[in-house]
């Protein structure tokens, strides 16, 4: 079973210029269970009090999935976790030459035994543990089988392989994540960013790979570029990986609202599975073979998301679409006059660039009917 670990209320809110209050909190940790998230990574103990508290209130809404914090891998923020009353933890640690040249001076060794008593430390106490790989994208495989091969070994649960700059491809993801995963070591956890526009596209490529989680954050919010989109990934997998998940399109049109809003990002029109003007066909072919079959131009329907289809009267318009409006408006239209109107409707909208609107083509329709 592939499972959406959301990172909406961690990752997400590390987004520049982003700040949840407690309640924005509650309410998005709530959308996301309705709206289809495995699991829920909430927040950073080891930021204080203040976080801390929060977390134990999402934990109070006990939602029947498993929620998580996330940490360094050290014994501090574990201790900050179990303050809270948390069951389930990602323990972060650089796992690239980079990065571990900048946190550990370059020394493995040390890393490794650091790792090993935080870990064993976690399962003792009984939670769940993911070990965080830092920038794993730009880590050496040998290393990164090194260390989930220890993990296993303490009785790690999983491992979160992240594309922590947003290098990969979809294809290098591939071949990584095919590598690890043949290993059988640990269950693999994807964290993908989104710096080359390949964030969502990439994490498919690792659950194609053998991947069993992913991370992913509600209209791709996150640091620099963002992550992963709930949305896209949720959609993805009901309909191209056939995971049995209902889709409740008004729970996932409220989620989003309530996090464009909390987090003041506005959701463009375009954008994948909750753009308002995805379901909008103007160009004449695709009009003429949607009155046909609503399959002929959309993957799947507006319906299952919460949107409305509609046809635009606009430049590239065709008669077919002319003709459904007028028909809307109670009007039979002419072939002949349809032919002489088209291009005053493309002159139109070219001038003055908006569409025309069911009134206006009607008027216009009958001022040619005339002449």
């Amino acid at each position: 079973m592939l499972l959406i670990n959301d990172t909406t209320l961690r990752d997400g809110e590390q987004a520049p210029y982003v700040a949840f209050n407690t309640q924005e909190k509650l309410d998005i940790a709530q959308k996301l269970y309705a709206a289809g998230a495995d699991e829920l990574e909430v927040g950073i103990p080891a930021m204080g009090q203040k976080e801390q508290d929060d977390l134990k209130e999402i934990l109070g809404l006990n939602l029947p999935i498993r929620i998580m914090s996330w940490n360094r891998a050290t014994l501090n923020d574990l201790e900050a976790s179990l303050k809270c009353g948390l069951k389930a933890v990602d323990l972060s640690i650089p796992v690239s030459d980079i990065l571990i040249d900048v946190k550990f001076k370059g020394d493995k060794e040390r890393l490794l035994r650091q790792l090993e008593s935080v870990v064993l430390e976690a399962k003792k106490e009984g939670l769940f543990v993911c070990i965080g790989g830092e920038d794993s994208s730009r880590a050496d495989i040998s290393f990164l089988k090194e260390l989930m091969s220890l993990g296993k070994s303490l009785g790690a649960d999983r491992f979160r392989y992240c594309d922590t700059v947003g290098i990969l491809t979809p294809h290098k993801t591939y071949e990584n994540i095919k590598q690890l995963s043949s290993s059988n070591l640990l269950d693999i956890e994807m964290h993908t960013h989104n710096d080359f526009g390949m964030a969502t596209a990439n994490a498919i490529a690792g659950f194609e790979a053998g991947a069993y989680s992913c991370n992913t954050t509600v209209i791709g919010l996150g640091e620099r570029a963002g992550n992963a989109s709930f949305e896209q990934v949720l959609m993805s997998l009901a309909r191209l990986f056939n995971k049995d998940v209902l889709i409740n399109s008004e729970s996932l049109k409220a989620l989003v609202r309530t996090v464009s809003s909390a987090s003041n990002r506005r959701v463009d029109t375009n954008l994948p599975i909750i753009g308002e003007y995805i379901f909008s066909h103007e160009s004449g072919i695709h009009v003429n073979g949607m009155m046909k079959s609503k399959s002929s131009y959309e993957p799947f329907t507006p319906k299952e998301v919460g949107l409305e289809r509609c046809f635009p009267i606009g430049k590239h318009s065709g008669t077919s679409t002319l003709l459904y409006h007028l028909r809307t408006v109670g009007i039979e239209p002419k072939k002949e006059v349809l032919e002489i109107i088209l291009p005053l409707v493309r002159e139109i909208v070219t001038n003055r660039k908006r569409v025309l609107d069911a009134q206006e083509l009607k008027e216009l329709y009958l001022c040619s009917s005339v002449i």
